[in-house]
């Protein structure tokens, strides 16, 4: 151990993960006065849809350029193809594409002082009282493929779902439920003639063909879109459901610029650190919203508040600090997770609970309280007339007393 400690580098915190939640952990760290060290994996692109709400733009102060598109509606097409137009009245939904959003925050982290490291995390490894990480550099500026060691006194995992960090050092990390995601990312400009597509508009499908349990989407990126859906089926072909998405849509011709697959955890972690080093955030801590599957909102929020309880571990050395993290999360959002989580066991069960939903949908209380919602980030507590108004008509439609 002796030789790799003599080229061992030292940081307060390694950030494992360059992500929207990585990259936002190690800038607030970063400004914080701490030394940062990123490690991502180049060329690595999450499949997302690419969603986000204007109180993120606001929040986080993000370039107004990144948003390749301003989406103005929802559309929502049942399994009998019934489509129920969502407009947003005073709001808007923005796109990003993951590939250019996630390398500006990584800047930004570097701007405000964090070291990136591109490289594949490998191992946490522990000498007496010092901790270790591992990992394997990438391109020729880092020194070709020798592992290489770093000291911090915290890491950050924030490598997503079922994250290599939080399997090594948080129990239970390796059991949060699922949902296997894959989209296509597709030209659109020649392929928009006789096709079911608006880029001013988010299409949403709750079919059981599309998907069993979650939803399919056709969702604008300017002059591109995102096709996809999911499923925690093991073993659902979703290419062929994408293909079959595509179709629907009238997009089966547009050139497929790159396929992108990867896990989407529905449950928050019972614990985000191990009392002692370890801290995890955003995906790999298990804060994607359920039924919508909506994550970049939430991961960042979750950075920013591990962050803040890093920065306290590190002041005082108490290791209770790290908790204060979660603990402020479900404070802020975990009703919101308990009502999604509900609703998508409920509705996304079987076509005839889709058709209902869509239903709903329908409602002009439901639609301007979940937009409300949906870009402020917080349940809409205005018009409790409304309010009310929603949960009769969503008792009629669980006793089938009106027809979906």
């Amino acid at each position: 151990m002796t030789d790799a400690t003599s080229e061992m580098a030292f940081f307060d915190v390694v950030v494992v993960g360059g992500g929207p939640t990585g990259a936002t952990a190690a800038e607030h760290l970063a400004r914080a006065g701490h030394t940062v060290a990123l490690i991502d994996r180049a060329g690595r692109i999450k499949p997302c849809g690419g969603a986000i709400p204007p109180r993120l733009v606001r929040d986080f102060s993000i370039a107004p350029d990144l948003l390749v598109a301003r989406i103005a509606s929802a559309q929502m097409v049942a399994p009998s193809e019934k489509r129920v137009p969502m407009p947003i009245d005073n709001g808007y939904v923005g796109m990003v594409d993951r590939e250019h959003f996630d390398e500006w925050l990584r800047e930004r982290a570097a701007t405000a002082g964090a070291t990136r490291l591109t490289g594949r995390f490998t191992a946490i490894e522990r000498d007496g009282g010092r901790t270790m990480v591992r990992y394997q550099p990438c391109g020729a500026d880092e020194g070709g493929g020798q592992e290489r060691l770093i000291a911090p006194r915290l890491v950050v995992g924030a490598d997503g779902a079922r994250s290599a960090v939080g399997r090594q050092a948080i129990k239970g990390a390796d059991k949060v439920p699922c949902v296997f995601a894959y989209h296509e990312i597709v030209r659109t400009k020649p392929a928009m003639e006789g096709a079911d597509y608006d880029p001013v508009r988010c299409d949403v499908y709750y079919q059981g063909r599309i998907s069993p349990d979650f939803y399919g989407w056709v969702f604008p990126h300017g002059e591109t879109a995102s096709i996809g859906t999911g499923s925690a089926i093991k073993g659902y072909g979703l290419r062929p459901a994408v293909e079959r998405l595509r179709a629907v849509a009238g997009l089966s011709g547009a050139e497929t610029l790159r396929r992108e697959g990867a896990p989407i955890p529905m449950k928050p972690l019972k614990r985000w650190d191990n009392r002692r080093d370890v801290i995890l955030a955003g995906d790999a801590a298990g804060v994607v919203a359920p039924a919508s599957g909506e994550g970049i909102y939430y991961a960042m929020v979750s950075a920013v508040m591990v962050a803040e309880a890093a920065t306290a571990f590190l002041s005082t050395g108490n290791v209770k600090a790290l908790a204060t993290a979660r603990k402020a999360f479900m404070r802020e959002h975990g009703r919101v997770f308990w009502i999604l989580g509900i609703m998508q066991t409920f509705w996304y069960r079987s076509d005839k609970q889709r058709e209902r939903f869509v239903s709903i949908c329908r409602d002009k209380d439901v639609q301007r309280l979940t937009w409300e919602s949906y870009m402020n980030k917080k349940l809409s507590r205005r018009d409790p007339a409304a309010h009310m108004r929603i949960f009769f008509k969503d008792l009629a439609h669980l006793f089938r007393l009106v027809s979906p």
